[in-house]
């Protein structure tokens, strides 16, 4: 009788004859590669090409990748505005709190699970097939939070053009302000005598240009339907999803060269304006609001959840992006190294973003004589396109070089987010249909993100996407993550989750990553989302209260997100039931890792079954750890477990 590790090499070797093998495997010099003893070479001498799947370049470029998709609009746009929202400098205990004990944990595990599988954020469920549709859950809340921004790129992308005029559009009150417009030549004081109104319900030139001119925005809200987009706006809606098709079109080979300057050149005008906005009369005001903890705030439940909330959007954790770029990684690559400083880079830009924003917010909070708090009436897209374009119009020197600078910096922001939470979409598409060009899918999913991004560039569009940010970015990924988190550490198991971790990595996962994993990270998770939801306010835009038809289709788009779950749970079992004797086996089957679930080098694929053959059985929901005081033979009973576990190779493409 053979031995597993003999039927392992039968088993290569056989599929090496039918040809399934692929190309970079079966390549080598000499022609050596057309010997059956190539199988029994060394794992070193087995190229990661084996797996036939794209790679990056260079372990930089990945890096990069990974902080251009981290570090985007949701540190300058959406992570000033909720502190804001949550009370300043209260938000920063929770959002570190948040980013040490689930954001960096999750980050970490998912960038394990992209790399030993080799596969998008779909294929990754090997692991556990009963959950598989989790993966497309999380596909559909990435495709909805791409469309809308996008659309945020589009309003850069009309900024930039707009910063070479003559003048700034925005610095003075032109033929589209109100009658409570000022600029920086308004006395306030004087204006608001002659109105009869507090200098608080004034209104800034750039505010009322962002609001009547660019968006025009429907002040009846949803109330009166949807009207047609906005022409101007439509144009620089396409032109940003043309720059993603470029960058997208072949691959991590190209937008791994695009993240050399969408991950580096941000910096240089966050810190410019940084600098510049210090120097503004009023700003310390505002980098004290920002750093003042206000205690009271930490016990509210929506403090936390919004914490949370901004970790997975800036982190894009739960959304697939972080598998599908680690999987296109070296089989050996220190993703370990990596998490700790994507997660720090992230929060410290945050940080940066936070201190800038706020410098502008103590200088306008100062010209009005009013708080901090009440200086932006409207929603977080205000802060990009309202106070940064405020602070540039008081530049000295050019401010147009600064505001085209400025806006170019966001698109590249924008850019390198989006990217990656495109690229996981046509990651999962690629992955399930191999025969499809990838080109072709790209370009099909850029065609379909336009045609839905068209709904943001409305009069209405800023309803609508506080709409789909709200229930489409934050409510479905935390259900996701509680089952993406208690599928892979408690079904599979924590142990067996370590234990191919080491095997990747070559180093022990500490108490640490356990803790969080397998209980801090799913009992928070449940607990703020259940309090934030019974306890949550009405939602609402500035003013604007979105009404119960507005809320009931965004329930709609959670419920059908989270529904792919146990439609796909049925799916999976299905397609066991035949080989099962019963309905339960069948259950039961889905549960356990299938077969795929390892590395997709053929040497290293049998190197990791020789290494979990040395270690205990399988731990999870249904492999329950043998009794300490067990006389069964523990040799035997290893290596049964591992072949009860492993069913056989599938060898359809």
């Amino acid at each position: 009788m053979k031995s597993p590790l003999q039927n392992v090499v039968s088993r290569v070797i056989f599929w090496k004859d039918r040809g399934n093998i692929s190309q970079g495997f079966e390549g080598g010099e000499g022609g050596k590669e057309k010997q059956d003893a190539k199988v029994e070479v060394s794992v070193a001498e087995e190229s990661e090409e084996g797996t036939g799947r794209e790679q990056w370049s260079n372990p930089i470029e990945f890096l990069l990748s990974c902080i251009a998709m981290s570090v985007g609009l949701g540190n300058v746009w959406r992570f000033p505005f909720v502190a804001l929202e949550n009370g300043g400098g209260a938000f920063l205990i929770p959002y570190i709190l948040v980013l040490l004990f689930i954001g960096k944990p999750l980050y970490y595990m998912e960038l394990c699970l992209g790399q030993f599988a080799s596969g998008g954020s779909v294929r990754v469920w090997d692991i556990a097939p009963a959950f598989r549709g989790v993966g497309y859950g999380q596909a559909f809340a990435t495709g909805a939070v791409v469309t809308y921004y996008v659309s945020l790129m589009g309003l850069t992308v009309y900024y930039f053009f707009a910063s070479f005029s003559s003048v700034l559009p925005w610095s003075l009150c032109g033929d589209w302000s109100s009658k409570t417009c000022y600029d920086s030549s308004t006395n306030v004081s004087v204006l608001g005598d002659m109105l009869g109104i507090n200098a608080s319900d004034l209104t800034s030139a750039p505010e009322e240009y962002f609001t009547l001119e660019v968006l025009q925005k429907d002040p009846a809200g949803l109330d009166n339907g949807m009207t047609a987009p906005e022409w101007r706006l439509s144009l620089c809606l396409l032109f940003s999803w043309v720059v993603l098709f470029i960058v997208l079109a072949r691959g991590v080979q190209s937008s791994g060269k695009a993240a050399y300057f969408t991950a580096l050149f941000p910096y240089v005008v966050l810190f410019i304006m940084l600098i510049r906005g210090a120097l503004l009369p009023g700003a310390m005001k505002g980098v004290l609001y920002f750093i003042t903890p206000r205690w009271k705030k930490l016990l509210e439940p929506g403090v936390w959840y919004a914490a949370v909330d901004q970790s997975f959007f800036s982190l894009s954790v739960g959304f697939g992006s972080i598998i599908m770029f680690s999987s296109y990684n070296n089989f050996r690559h220190n993703v370990y190294r990596d998490a700790a400083i994507i997660s720090i880079t992230d929060t410290l830009t945050s940080l940066l973003a936070g201190f800038t924003t706020f410098t502008i917010l103590g200088h306008l909070a100062h010209q009005l004589g009013v708080d901090v708090k009440d200086v932006v009436k409207g929603g977080g897209t205000s802060l990009a396109f309202i106070s940064y374009p405020d602070v540039l119009s008081r530049f000295d020197f050019v401010p147009q070089l600064f505001a085209v600078l400025f806006f170019l910096m966001l698109f590249t922001l924008g850019v390198g987010s989006a990217s990656a939470l495109t690229g996981c979409i046509i990651t999962i598409i690629c992955d399930e249909f191999p025969s499809f060009k990838k080109w072709l899918v790209t370009l099909v999913v850029c065609i379909v993100g336009f045609l839905l991004g068209l709904f943001y560039v409305t009069p209405q569009g800023q309803y609508v996407l506080e709409l789909i940010n709200y229930y489409g970015g934050g409510f479905i990924i935390f259900i996701l993550v509680v089952l993406e988190v208690a599928a892979v550490q408690w079904v599979y198991g924590v142990n067996n989750f370590c234990r191919d971790i080491e095997f990747m990595l070559g180093r022990k996962t500490g108490y640490y990553w356990k803790f969080c994993w397998a209980i801090l990270i799913p009992a928070l998770l449940t607990i703020i989302f259940i309090y934030s939801q019974a306890t949550k306010e009405p939602l609402k835009v500035g003013s604007y209260v979105l009404g119960p038809g507005a809320n009931g289709f965004g329930i709609f788009l959670a419920v059908l997100a989270c529904m792919l779950v146990p439609i796909f749970f049925v799916v999976e079992t299905y397609r066991r039931r035949s080989s099962e004797a019963t309905l339960l086996d069948a259950i039961k089957k889905t549960f356990k890792p299938t077969s795929e679930w390892c590395p997709k080098d053929p040497g290293l694929r049998r190197e990791y079954h020789q290494f979990i053959a040395e270690k205990p059985p399988l731990e999870g929901i249904d492999n329950p750890i043998p009794p300490v005081a067990s006389t069964v033979d523990m040799s035997t009973l290893h290596a049964s477990a591992s072949r009860d576990n492993i069913t056989d190779y599938n060898t359809t493409v």
